[in-house]
């Protein structure tokens, strides 16, 4: 982990749920919350992978960590490790939903499952996260879901991705007006491109390669976690207080009005039809 800008202990006392919590950015993110002095849930649906998860969070700080295997497309399982976390640690006042899941996939060619299959895991998943955890919330909690530059950026064989996260961060702007008032809550959206050495990454690369992703971005050349997980914090600490409905793009440009989309578009499109040969 790179020095940090942010003061220790940051989050000391408070409590925090993450979704997908057992791999990649959002492991990344338990082990920040954990470190800055949070007590902390982690649920995913593999029970292999989140008692690996579990121990290495741990080391970090013992017996402040607590494992759920849930699926987040399924509500009833979601309150039900919200529910045991809440008994466990206490109200959430910090929850971040980050389950996600995704594939390359020409838009004619995929079939009704396969569609539902990333907006069931990324969109509904976002909803049941924050749903099951809006009655164990503290007064003024903060709230992020993880979406991707796929929420306002069209790419080539992602309908299915760029449908989940457009609706991923039309959700958060919904619940930033209904949850903040009376309830003080701060929700928010993180969209990082793509983080290096995370499974996401290694979808588009393998397929695709690194030069045609990020040749064309200001800031050609692929985010780290560390700075993902900054950011992260950024928002879910005192530093974000006066900021909701809101998606932080860490992207290094990818997301603005550039030809950046339409060269990851066209080698999209010719890696598949080079794979169809």
């Amino acid at each position: 982990m790179t020095s940090s800008v942010f003061r220790e202990n940051l989050l000391e006392g408070q409590v925090a749920l993450v979704t997908g919590g057992s791999s990649g950015i959002n492991l990344g993110i338990a082990k920040r919350l954990l470190t800055q002095g949070a007590r902390v849930v982690i649920v995913a649906r593999d029970a292999e992978r989140l008692a690996r998860a579990q121990s290495e969070l741990e080391q970090i700080a013992p017996g402040c960590v607590l494992a759920e295997s849930a699926d987040v497309r399924d509500g009833e399982a979601m309150a039900g490790a919200a529910q045991r976390g809440f008994e466990r640690f206490g109200a959430y006042a910090i929850v971040v939903a980050g389950a996600a899941g995704n594939f390359l996939g020409p838009a004619a060619e995929l079939s009704s499952n396969a569609f539902a299959a990333v907006v069931d895991i990324d969109l509904k998943g976002t909803f049941h996260t924050f749903k099951a955890c809006y009655p164990h919330l503290q007064k003024g909690a903060r709230l992020l879901a993880i979406s991707a530059p796929q929420g306002s950026l069209p790419i080539a064989m992602q309908a299915h991705a760029c449908a989940a996260k457009a609706g991923i961060e039309a959700l958060v702007r919904t619940l930033a007006l209904e949850w903040g008032g009376a309830d003080g809550c701060r929700v928010n959206a993180l969209s990082p491109g793509l983080v290096a050495g995370t499974y996401g990454a290694e979808i588009f690369t393998r397929s695709i390669g690194v030069d045609a992703l990020v040749g064309g971005q200001p800031v050609p050349r692929l985010v780290t976690l560390d700075e993902v997980v900054d950011a992260a914090l950024f928002l879910l600490g005192p530093s974000g207080d006066y900021i909701t409905g809101h998606t932080l793009a860490i992207d290094g440009g990818l997301s603005l009005p550039t030809t950046t989309g339409a060269a990851i578009a066209a080698a999209a499109v010719a890696a598949l039809k080079a794979a169809r040969r």
